[in-house]
Parts: C-alpha cells; sequence; structure tokens
C-alpha cells in the first residue's frame, strides 16, 4: 500500500500559503497548513481535506509542537513572512526590523531544520522557499525588509549545497508584486494605503504563484529548478519600478 505524498505549508491561512495548499492538495497531496489563524486553517483544511495546525514560526515552543506531529514530509513550502513599514534608515523602526528578521530568516531556518530529517527520509523531498525579487536588490525605503529577504534567500541558497548528494531538491521563489494581504500588513492595517501599492498595474495573483509551486513539484526526482523569478508585465527589473496606467 502506498503512502499518501506529504505537504507542509507556512503562512497558509491566506495569499499564497493558502494557493499553495489547494494546488499541492490538489495533486493528491495530503497539506498540513500552518499559521496563526486556526480558525481559517481549519476552513481551508476542511475544503482539501487537510490538516490544521496552529504555527507561530516566530516561536520555539510553536514549531516544536507543529513539526512533532508530522509524520512524514515529501514538500516542504516556506511561505510564512511579511514585511513592516516603509521607512528609510534614518527612521528605521526597529520592531519592524525584529519582526521582519524573526518571521523571514529565522522563522525559514526553525521550520526547515526541524523538517529535514523527514525531508531526506522521505527519499524524495522538496524544500520551495517563497523569497522576493527584494532579495535580489535594493529599493528606497526598503531596507527592512530587502536585509531580511536577503538573509532568507542566503539560508536557502546555502543549504543547496550543503545538502548535495542528499534526496533533497531546493527551489527559490522571488515574486516581483502580489496582491495579497502583504502590504495591509506592511502598512499596519491600513487597506486604503495597501491598496494604492496596485493602483495603475496588473499585478500577479496568489494563484500564479501556486501554479510555480505545483509544476516544481511534480518535477522528476533529477530536476532542480534552483530560483524562479516572477513579475508582473507592469513591474521593472528593479524591486520599485512600475509602468502605471492613470
Amino acid at each position: 500500500m502506498t503512502t499518501q505524498r506529504t505537504a507542509v505549508v507556512t503562512g497558509a491561512s491566506s495569499g499564497i500559503g493558502e494557493a499553495a495548499a489547494r494546488t499541492l492538495a490538489a495533486a493528491g497531496y495530503h497539506v498540513f497548513v500552518g499559521a496563526r489563524r486556526l480558525d481559517r486553517l481549519e476552513k481551508l483544511a476542511d475544503e482539501i481535506g487537510g490538516t490544521a495546525l496552529e504555527l507561530d514560526v516566530t516561536d520555539e515552543d510553536s514549531v516544536d509542537a507543529f513539526t512533532a506531529v508530522i509524520p512524514r514530509v515529501d514538500v516542504l513550502v516556506n511561505n510564512a513572512g511579511g514585511a513592516k513599514g516603509l521607512a528609510p534608515i534614518a527612521e528605521a523602526d526597529l520592531d519592524d526590523w525584529q519582526w521582519m528578521w524573526e518571521t523571514n530568516v529565522l522563522g525559514t531556518l526553525r521550520i526547515t531544520k526541524a523538517l529535514l530529517p523527514k525531508l531526506i527520509e522521505s527519499g524524495d523531498g522538496l524544500i520551495v522557499t517563497i523569497t522576493s525579487v527584494a532579495a535580489l536588490g535594493p529599493y528606497d525605503n526598503g531596507a527592512g525588509y530587502t536585509a531580511a529577504k536577503h538573509g532568507q534567500a542566503m539560508v536557502h541558497r546555502t543549504l543547496r549545497g550543503e545538502l548535495l548528494g542528499k534526496p533533497v531538491r531546493l527551489t527559490e521563489i522571488a515574486p516581483g508584486a502580489v496582491e495579497t494581504e502583504f502590504s495591509l500588513v506592511r502598512f499596519h492595517g491600513d487597506a486604503e494605503k495597501a491598496a494604492k501599492v496596485y493602483d495603475g498595474i496588473d499585478p500577479l495573483l496568489a494563484d500564479d504563484i501556486a501554479e510555480i509551486i505545483g509544476f516544481v513539484a511534480s518535477r522528476p526526482p533529477h530536476v532542480n529548478l534552483d530560483q524562479i523569478i516572477v513579475r508582473p508585465r507592469d513591474q521593472g527589473a528593479v524591486p520599485g519600478q512600475f509602468s502605471r496606467r492613470s
């Protein structure tokens, strides 16, 4: 009897994480979804036949409890993360920087470290880390987020070399502007300010990124898609560069 392949998705209560969970479930995976908003997770898990588990990637005890009850891991999607604030370095809010570092960098490290033995044991593990085009270069007022995303990307890219010879593949997906709750979090719940980020452009959608995750997970074991950069047509190579229609 074949054991069902299992996927773990962090930050799955909305946006890219939720969409990724739906895509992987449709591909036949049993999906463990983790996030802090358990009510949303349980609704999602019911819809996709998955398992909802409360998770705060900034809390070691929460990560330990989350990973301890997952018996098998074939795919890990490190999606939990985000930005807070959009201030120049001279006006940096250290609490925002601390949150971004804890969530994006150490959160990814905690989950990956805890689940790595199970990924190796699966015989064909896959780690997908959702970074950002902010992991590729700077933009004005974005140093807190770009620093965190560069840090997260370095954890992922370093692990790629450290795991050579092990049955684990690693893919970094670096999206540009995706219309999710990202900007709502960045601007501390200011919906009007968040909506203006996407004025005049056609941003990516969470489903666009989820479709790429599904494609990556469907590749045969010898194929490693190292890095995928995806932007909306209206976004240039520089993270803050957009062509906006009036």
